[in-house]
This record gives structure tokens, sequence and C-alpha cells, in this order.
């Protein structure tokens, strides 16, 4: 390959190009070993400005030809690309400072000191010699010594993490050269600890009863037909994918398929720290505009489905008493995968609870006696969620929490034709990046919707 950069050879020629005539007549450089000519680009542009660009086979001017030695050519790249870097480590050494200052607020606003103290009491606590005479107390209490053990620790690797960036950058200042590898090193530490803070800044926010513990999301099909089912297929691989993001446990632990595409209904369990928390907000029913693909001349079709979110809480700490005569049991048979005792014994449990009208069904276990156990707990569950919600004292007066899957009642609208757009209705937060909203990025809804959701009870509205 031959770049040709051939001077005119008249004052003319100046003239037209309204250029001062070259003082050397004219620059060839060929590249030769692969060398990457745009990396030149701004260095032609800037030295050669006066210089016409033809081809080759161009004879319209007769001039002599200099060769650019190689040695010229790797000091030039060398200094942008020092030059380049250097831009690079400015921009780093702002983001770390920035970084410093939102570790050192976030320490001094969440009292570690205070947090400190309440460590030392907790654990007299628990090496006292009556600790296990009461169970239930103490095990109240090494769960609030095991979350004040992870804040502590939190803010410890928050303040590690942002003094090996400022080391690098120390390093960097004092050397040189600027070292690649070690600013990469530091970008990636900033970006991950940035992404910490604001988890941990959310979790702040999360002042619930339950909020702490594992989730059991349930979506049910509403209007729309075959389209709704495909909707709630849709929702599911999206709470899926952001359970799985957030390294949760995630299983899917019922599922009835639709007739023709999708899903009926599906529930899912998250096991892992705050999941309730975090995807609570997403209660409610979602609806979805979009040219349908069951719809042979292709409408848009608006379809809803509703999805219902509940802790996933262990046996022993709930404490609900429920009657008898309160409760509709009901069994039948769970069809699919499992085998002649699943397919021929009616191992399917429904239980509704008749005061408040709340229904649950589970099918995953291979016995009666089980399905039945999962079904009172997570019954307990959803019981104990409406009280809070409600402020009951009692759970036989509250009355319905079914989430309704239809026109008006969604909280979020994913919009795919003719725009793509996707609006919390409560909050306002809004995105066009309606793909990755669908692969389970949803942490900036979640957020918008705990800072909504703690300026409503700072406000004092219900």
């Amino acid at each position: 390959m031959e770049v040709l950069f051939r001077p005119t050879n008249a004052t003319a020629a100046a003239s037209e190009l309204s250029l001062k005539p070259p003082r050397s007549g004219c620059l060839v450089h060929r590249v030769n070993q692969g060398l990457v000519f745009l990396h030149l680009k701004s260095y032609y542009l800037r030295s050669f400005s006066f210089c016409t660009l033809l081809p080759p086979s161009s004879h319209s001017f007769t001039s002599a030809i200099h060769s650019v030695p190689d040695s010229r050519v790797s000091e030039e790249v060398s200094s942008d690309s020092r030059e380049w870097a250097l831009q690079d480590f400015y921009s780093l050494r702002r983001d770390v400072e920035i970084v410093s200052n939102r570790v050192e607020e976030i320490r001094s606003s969440a009292g570690l000191e205070q947090l400190e103290r309440e460590l030392v009491d907790l654990e007299l606590k628990a090496s006292d010699s009556s600790f296990w005479d009461d169970r239930t107390k103490a095990q109240k209490i090494l769960l609030a010594l095991n979350d004040v053990k992870d804040k502590i620790k939190q803010l410890s690797d928050f303040k590690t993490q942002v003094e090996d960036a400022e080391t690098i950058i120390k390093l960097t200042e004092e050397m040189d050269s600027v070292d690649g590898g070690l600013l990469e090193e530091a970008t990636d530490i900033i970006k991950e600890l940035n992404k910490a803070l604001d988890r941990f800044e959310l979790t702040e926010l999360l002042s619930g009863p339950y909020d702490k513990e594992g989730a059991v999301i349930s979506i049910t099909a509403g209007a729309g037909g075959t389209d709704a089912q495909d909707w709630a297929d849709m929702l599911l691989r999206m709470y899926m994918r952001w359970g799985e993001k957030q390294r949760y446990k995630t299983r899917i632990v019922e599922k009835s398929m639709g007739e023709e595409a999708g899903i009926k209904s599906a529930t899912i369990e998250l096991e892992g720290r705050y999941a309730y928390g975090y995807i609570s907000g997403e209660k409610g029913t979602h609806r979805i505009v979009r040219q349908s693909p069951f719809n042979a001349k292709g409408l848009r079709q608006t379809s809803f489905s509703g999805v219902e979110v509940m802790p996933l809480l262990p046996e022993e700490s709930m404490d609900v008493e429920i009657p008898e005569e309160d409760l509709d049991i009901s069994f039948s048979r769970a069809g699919g995968k499992g085998g002649q005792n699943v397919n021929k014994v009616e191992t399917a449990v429904r239980i509704t609870h008749i005061p408040t009208g709340v229904t649950v069904r589970c099918t995953e276990e291979r016995t009666q006696l089980a399905n039945k156990i999962k079904a009172m707990s997570r019954l307990k569950a959803k019981l104990l969620v409406i009280a809070e919600e409600q402020r009951a004292s009692e759970i036989k007066q509250i009355r319905g929490d079914v989430v309704k899957a239809e026109w008006g009642q969604q909280i979020r609208n994913y919009v795919f034709h003719p725009y793509k757009l996707v609006k919390d209705v409560r909050t306002g937060h809004e995105t066009s990046d309606i793909i990755s909203v669908m692969d389970g990025e949803l942490e900036h809804f979640i957020k918008a919707y705990l800072r909504y959701k703690y300026t409503k009870s700072s406000n004092g509205e219900d």
C-alpha cells in the first residue's frame, strides 16, 4: 500500500489552496509490516495539511518524492499514545476522587462507630449462658448480629477498594510512564465499587419486616388471549434473568403452559438476601403494546399479565395460626413430568383462604402431603404481606388483594410498536432500551420505585 502526498508545483497552486508553498517537496510513506495508518491520521492532518493527496497514477504535477523515516513515524505514534494515556489517567484520577468522597459520606452516614458498639453488645448477649433458653429470641439476636457484621464488612471493603485505586494513582504519578495494565485494573475497581455503593444505598432504603428475605414471584396471564400468555412467558424470562444477574438461586416451581403459546401461570422462587425488598415493587399489572405475532395481519395488540410478589419465609418464622374452617382445600392431578405417581395420583394441592379469597397452588412435590405443607407455607407468607400492607390487626378482617390484569390497572407499560418505550406509571421512570429491560436489566426501575416509596413514607402518605 502506498500513500502519496504531492505538493503543487507553482505559486498558482499555492494560491489555489490558499496556503503557503511547501518548504519541502512532498512526503511519501510506505506502510510496511502491517503498520496501521489510522494511528497517524491526526498527525498527517496537522503536519501535512498543505499537501494535496493524489493517487499514484496522477501525473498532473511533477515533483520530487521524499520518504518519511520509520523512526520519525514511531516517535510520533509513541507521542500520541502517551498523550492519550495521560488523558485516560487524568479522567481516572478524577473518578477516583469522586468515589473516595462518596465512600467517606456513606461510611459517615452509616454510623460506623454505632455499628461497632452494637456488634459488641450483640456478641455479649450471644455469649450468655442462658442465650438458648428462649429459642425465638436467640434467633432474632443471631440475625441482628449477622446483619451488623455484614454491614461493617461492606463498609470496610469499600474503604479497602478505594485505597487500592488511590495507590495505583499515586504509583502512576511517581512513574515516568503510564502503565496501561494498572489503569485498567483501577478502572475495574472503580466500576465495581460504584455498583456496590449503589446497592448499599438501596439496601438502606429497605426497612420492611420481610425485605431481607427471599422472594416468590407469581405470574398470571390476563386479558389478551394467546398474546397475554406469550407476554406472561416473556415476563417469566425477564425475572429469571434478573435473579441470575443478582446471583440469587432461581427456581421455577410451577408452570402451567398455554394452549397455543406462552404460559397461563408460573411461580418462581428467588433465594438470597434482600430479594423480596428489591423485587416487591414489581407487584401489579404489566401491559404490553406490540404487533401481534399471532395475528396474520400483524395488527397492534395490547395484552396484560399480573405479577404478585411475596417473601420466601422459613416455616419457623411464620407465627400464623389459620383455623381449618377458614380453608378450602382441594386436590387434583398435577400432570406433566414426574412419572406415573404424579400423573395418576392427585398430588397437586390448591388452598383457598375463605375470608380473604387468597388462593395458592402447589404441584412441584411428588406427594400430596409435601405439596400441602408447601402450599400452607406460601399462603401464610401471602397473608403476612397483606396484613402488613393494610395494617390489619387480624387476618380475618382482610378483604382482597387480588391483582387485576386488565386495562387501567397497570403499573408499567412496555411499548414495542410503533415506538420502543418502557415507562413506570408510578415513578415516571422510562427508557427506550426495551431489549435490555426484557433481558433482566431492572435496576433503574427498582431504584426509582424504592426512592418513590421512601419519599411517600417520609411524607406520611399511605
